[in-house]
């Protein structure tokens, strides 16, 4: 017989900074993985390249700022952060935030929030938040990302249609407003390079699935512009270099890598107080966005290599990443859950490749700054609204709505349409308030106290004058209140009460003041009470707490223990209650 093959030992270092290039390097990197990553960043580049300048568009940005993001930003969180196969750079998810951002502050404006969300990424992975952040609720996370592919995609028709809109206003529904009233002014040609990169976008990946789609879209959008400007040259569409372009920079993107500055001199704010706390709350927005989408970018990378993510070396990675991007005129970055499989798909296994995706769009645009000018902007709509199509997932939105409790999709409705109406931040925190409050609720209803030592089939031993009750589920704020309420209704004939909480897996504060108010109203009766089963973060919370209230519980391990001092208490109660009697008689 053959031995079986075991499979490879990996070796983890210590978790911290820079975590996957170690884990990476630890566990042995020869020239074929050097191969195979250069191979994979190169695809990721190429689609990276359009896409970077598509959303960077999308928030009000210059182009070349999306290609910035993906350079610096896509570099130190390659190099510095937890996830071996993570791609990073900006992601329509954020382009809900920014754009307010730079609606109201202007580009600098969102640099300067960016540098703090930054800080902010890099504290909550240095106090060791990374998988409490990834526990967002399914049912918050699928709420707003569905209301973000909306709001994305109405942010799209206007270049995508050619629309002549001086300035789009705040607001989802003015927003429709504006464009509904702008039909009139549909640019013909715009619209027909619009729909043949539409199509372009949903076709190419199945038809020619080796080269990628967003690269075809745009040199097959440059193609048909042309050719419309040829067959009809009085027609005008919308480019890079037409909305962009200046004497200096005709094309609109400058042929040089970005260069270091001070975030807030690029701002034109009067700085005050207001302004700081405003970029503060923008920040901190961009921040928790940042971090949820990339730790569940590094979960889904996880689940297509095997690996396993450090969180918090991910959000180190990710804000030393945003800060160094808001120092190079980027803007906001974080994983790209389409960019970090694609360079899985393509043989990526460690760093090195998000890495070199870097370098490629670094020497991209010194090469190919002066040619980008010429990609139509309602090919960088098409892209974007494909990039919406995939984030709604409708087949798998629907069918949550028709799979998941009732309460669930009230929180999933509640997300999307907050998402669509008012921002992410607000959505998020209040579907996380509304799941935490459904939790409880849930909770209340799992945890119980029951009566067990006068059922018939019990293994309890019957004690005259015992009662035993079974305590089950977590004593926590939502629920102890309502279990410990049905030790009120003891038999007042009752000498002894034993709790069995061997199955209870938690205890918090509320729990163990309803424990100990329990114990004094049990007192007040004349009745003992005997604690039994307890062990882990229970046990210990009891014997702390236990030791500061004003009666002493008897705390056993096993029912037989318990039984046995129950007997005994019983037996001595009884003695007691039979001298009492003696003297009053």
């Amino acid at each position: 017989m053959h031995a079986a093959h075991e499979a490879p030992l990996i070796v983890r270092p210590r978790p911290g900074i820079a975590y996957a290039i170690r884990e990476a390097w630890a566990n042995g990197y020869g020239s074929r993985d050097l191969r195979r990553d250069i191979i994979a960043g190169l695809v990721v580049g190429i689609i990276a390249l359009p896409l970077s300048m598509a959303l960077a568009i999308a928030v009000g940005a210059n182009p070349e700022q999306g290609i910035y993001t993906a350079i610096i930003g896509g570099f130190l969180a390659a190099l510095l952060g937890g996830s071996r196969v993570q791609v990073t750079g900006p992601t329509a998810a954020f382009v809900v935030i920014l754009a307010p951002i730079v609606h109201e502050h202007g580009l600098g404006g969102l640099m300067v929030a960016t540098a703090m969300a930054g800080v902010m990424l890099l504290g909550l992975g240095w106090a060791k938040l990374g998988k409490a952040i990834s526990l967002v609720p399914f049912p918050v996370v699928t709420g707003f990302t569905a209301g973000i592919a909306i709001v994305i995609a109405i942010l799209q028709v206007r270049d995508f249609l050619g629309l002549s809109i001086a300035e789009m206003p705040d607001g989802t529904v003015a927003k429709i407003t504006a464009l509904a009233g702008a039909l009139s002014t549909v640019n013909w040609a715009d619209a027909a390079v619009g729909a043949i990169s539409l199509t372009c976008v949903f076709a190419w990946p199945r038809l020619v699935p080796r080269i990628p789609g967003a690269l075809a879209t745009v040199l097959i959008a440059i193609l048909a512009a042309k050719a419309l400007a040829v067959a009809w040259p009085q027609v005008q569409i919308h480019t890079i270099a037409s909305r962009f372009g200046t004497e200096a920079i005709p094309s609109g993107i400058p042929s040089a890598l970005p260069t270091f500055q001070w975030p807030w001199l690029a701002s034109t704010e009067a700085w005050n107080l207001g302004v700081i706390e405003d970029l503060a709350v923008a920040g901190m927005a961009i921040a928790l966005l940042g971090a949820i989408e990339s730790l569940l970018s590094a979960v889904v990378a996880d689940g297509m290599t095997g690996h396993r993510a450090d969180p918090d070396a991910e959000l180190m990675g990710q804000g030393i990443a945003n800060i160094g991007s808001a120092f190079f005129g980027g803007i906001a970055a974080t994983g790209a859950i389409a960019r970090t499989a694609a360079n899985v798909r393509s043989g990526g296994r460690s760093p090195v490749a998000s890495a070199t995706h870097a370098v490629f769009l670094a020497f991209a645009l010194l090469a190919l700054g002066r040619w980008l000018g010429e990609v139509p902007l309602a090919a960088m709509a098409a892209l974007l609204l494909g990039v919406a199509f995939h984030m709604a997932d409708a087949p798998h939105f629907i069918r949550s709505l028709r799979s998941s409790p009732g309460q669930d999709v009230i929180v999933m409705l509640t997300c999307t349409v907050l998402t669509v109406v008012s921002d992410m931040v607000v959505a998020v925190f209040v579907g996380v308030a509304l799941a935490g409050l459904l939790f409880i609720r849930r909770m209340t209803e799992v945890s119980s106290v029951n009566l067990v030592s006068t059922r018939e089939g019990t293994s309890v031993r019957p004690v005259a004058g015992v009662h035993v009750y079974d305590v089950s589920g977590p004593l926590f704020f939502g629920a102890a209140q309502r279990a410990m309420a049905e030790l009120d209704r003891v038999d007042p004939n009752a000498r002894v009460v034993v709790l069995d909480l061997e199955d209870v897996p938690a205890i918090d504060a509320t729990g163990l003041v309803n424990l100990e108010s329990a114990a004094l109203t049990l007192r007040r009766k004349g009745i003992a009470m005997v604690i039994m089963g307890l062990t882990g973060q229970p046990l210990a919370a009891v014997r702390r707490a236990a030791s500061h209230w004003k009666m002493q519980p008897s705390i056993v391990a096993t029912i037989e223990d318990a039984m046995a001092l129950a007997e005994s208490l019983a037996a001595v109660a009884g003695e007691r209650a039979g001298r009492r009697r003696s003297r009053d008689g």
